[in-house]
């Protein structure tokens, strides 16, 4: 099960990620944290930046809305989802895995 957060702006996402694949998606849960992946190379935050518009389209958000947190440098992150509650979040989640 991913560990969903609350937080004041909305809730956070853990997110494992796999840069350098064959193609960009959401591939399942691992270790607690939704799994990612995505074409770009772990350099200059390309990857992160490929992340974060693989989740605002995947959840169907605004720009605004996904932000990475934690782990620029890490496949280890997390996600601030704005303006989205754990239940919510979940729900969303769950409809698309």
């Amino acid at each position: 099960m991913i560990e969903i957060n609350p937080h004041s702006e909305g809730c956070v996402l853990p997110v494992r990620a796999q840069p350098g694949a064959r193609k960009n998606a959401v591939t399942g849960e691992q270790a607690g944290a939704l799994k990612v992946s995505v074409t770009a190379p772990p350099e200059d935050g390309r990857a992160n930046a490929a992340i974060t518009d693989l989740l605002r389209d995947w959840l169907s958000l605004k720009r605004s809305q996904v932000e990475l947190l934690t782990g620029p440098t890490n496949r280890n992150k997390a996600f601030l989802i704005r303006g989205v509650g754990v239940e919510d979040l979940r729900g969303m989640i769950g409809e698309r895995i």
